[in-house]
């Protein structure tokens, strides 16, 4: 369960700065999808596309009913009878313009086609964010509204999988709850999640 695995996850690294890292950052993502309201679009490097993060986030989209969170998965490389929700190339990234918010996830440099078409997408006025590596730091700091940089090296081995855990999870957790704390919002997300799994399977998406 993914819930639950996020909460061992949180326990594991409660005392590090890494919980309130992701949720501020996680805060910052859901804050401008639903102000902003143009469509999220995550994007990878060419070597690396984040579809865990994908379906993680359109999982939360759905249990926490805010639709605007469910990502549009750009990818570097799209094949003839890829279905429509695979088949959005880079070109997307040059008409992103204000209302959007886009994703960028970098366990590396980005380079340079890539970077062109976010600084592209910042000019036209889109929220940009980044999910980072160490190695693109000061490249990903450099284009984005709001960064959240992860080294190996440097973080005690917590490495860019495990954060994109924390900050999917606390996305669908962010802002007020209907029905109080976070312990019930928690709780929530299990029943939800407990549901999701006994119902019969969805069509395969991702």
């Amino acid at each position: 369960m993914d819930a639950v695995r996020v909460a061992l996850l949180r326990d594991v690294l409660a005392g590090t700065a890494w919980p309130s890292a992701a949720r501020s950052f996680a805060g910052a993502l859901r804050s401008s999808v639903v102000r902003h309201g143009g469509g999220l679009l995550l994007v990878g490097t060419a070597g690396y596309e984040p579809w865990h993060l994908a379906a993680h986030l359109g999982d939360e989209a759905r249990w926490a009913g805010l639709p605007e969170l469910s990502p549009t998965l750009v990818r570097h490389r799209v094949r003839p009878g890829d279905p429509p929700h695979l088949a959005v190339g880079p070109g997307r990234l040059e008409v992103a313009g204000r209302g959007a918010t886009l994703l960028v996830v970098a366990p590396d440099r980005l380079g340079g086609g890539l970077l062109e078409r976010v600084h592209g997408a910042r000019r036209a006025g889109a929220t940009v964010l980044a999910l980072g590596g160490g190695d693109g730091e000061g490249e990903v700091r450099g284009l984005a509204h709001e960064a959240l940089t992860v080294d190996p090296a440097r973080d005690g081995g917590v490495d860019l999988d495990t954060v994109q855990h924390l900050v999917s999870a606390a996305a669908g957790e962010a802002g007020p709850s209907p029905r109080g704390g976070g312990r019930g919002r928690f709780r929530d997300r299990l029943s939800r999640l407990a549901d999701h799994l006994t119902s019969p399977p969805p069509p395969e998406r991702w």
